[in-house]
C-alpha cells in the first residue's frame, strides 16, 4: 500500500469522525442522558454547545439569567417554595455555570454542586452564610444567624473548631440564646453580667471579699452555672498542691 493510499483512507476517516461529531455528536461525545429540565433539547445539542468548543455562559444565559436565578423560573413565573437558596447567584464574580453544572446525567456527573467553590462569589457575599444555607436546628445553633466563620471553615461545615463543654457547660438556667452571653454576635467574648443577681458592683465586692481581684473571665473558675463551682475548683488546686 503506497502513501498516497495510506494518506487518503486517514484524510477519509477524519472527514468522516468530524461529520459525525457535527451532525450526530450525542453518538460520539454524548457523556449520557441529559438533565431533565433540558429534555426539550435532547436532539438540539447546539442549544447549549458551541461546536469545537463546549457548553459556554452565554448559551445557558439564554434561558438562566442571573439576576433571575433562584427567583422565577425561565418562563418567568415566581418561585415560591424553592427549596433551596439559590439567588446567590447574582453575587457570582463571574458567570461560570459549568463550575458547578452539567447539561448531563452520565455515569459520573459533572462537578456536582456539592463541590461549589466559595472562590466563585463575590468577597462581600462569601460570609453571608446564611443568605445560601439553613440554619443547623440543634439547641447551640437554633435561631443564631450569622458569625458562622467564628467556628467553622467554607470548604467544609465540619469540623467545627469550638466545643462549647470545653468551656462552659450549658445545662440548667443556663441552657439560654447564645446572644444571653455573646453580644453583638461575637462569639470570641462573652459576659456574666445583667442576669439575676451578676451585676458588676456585686460581683466585684463578693470577690474582692474572697481576696480575688481578678474575676473579670469567670469562666476561669466557673465551668457551669453552680454557684459554688469556684470555690471547688480552688479547692482542688489546694489539694493538689
Amino acid at each position: 500500500m503506497n502513501k498516497q493510499r495510506v494518506f487518503t483512507l486517514v484524510a477519509a476517516n477524519l472527514v468522516i469522525l468530524m461529520l459525525i461529531t457535527v451532525f450526530w455528536p450525542q453518538r460520539m461525545v454524548e457523556p449520557g442522558p441529559v438533565i431533565p429540565a433540558h429534555q426539550a433539547f435532547e436532539t438540539d445539542c447546539f442549544a447549549c454547545h458551541q461546536p469545537f468548543i463546549g457548553s459556554r455562559p452565554a448559551l445557558c444565559m439564554k434561558c438562566h439569567k442571573p439576576a433571575e436565578i433562584g427567583l422565577v423560573t425561565t418562563t418567568g413565573l415566581a418561585i415560591a417554595h424553592e427549596r433551596k437558596l439559590t439567588p446567590f447567584h447574582q453575587d457570582l464574580l463571574e458567570p461560570d455555570c459549568i463550575a458547578c453544572h452539567s447539561d448531563h446525567k452520565g455515569v459520573k456527573a459533572f462537578r456536582p454542586i456539592g463541590r461549589f467553590s466559595h472562590d466563585l462569589l463575590k468577597v462581600a457575599r462569601r460570609d453571608q452564610c446564611s443568605g445560601c444555607h439553613q440554619a443547623p436546628l440543634d439547641a447551640m445553633h437554633q435561631g443564631e444567624i450569622g458569625a458562622c466563620g467564628q467556628c467553622h471553615f467554607q470548604r467544609a461545615w465540619t469540623p467545627a473548631t469550638f466545643e462549647h463543654e470545653s468551656l462552659f457547660s450549658l445545662t440548667g438556667d443556663h441552657a439560654a440564646s447564645c446572644n444571653t452571653c455573646h453580644v453583638g454576635k461575637d462569639y470570641r467574648t462573652y459576659t456574666c453580667y445583667g442576669c439575676h443577681e451578676h451585676s458588676r458592683s456585686k460581683i466585684r465586692e463578693k470577690h474582692l471579699e474572697e481576696g480575688i481581684s481578678d474575676y473579670e473571665n469567670c469562666i476561669e473558675c466557673h465551668r457551669n452555672g453552680e454557684a459554688d463551682a469556684g470555690e471547688h475548683d480552688k479547692e482542688s488546686e489546694g489539694h493538689d498542691d
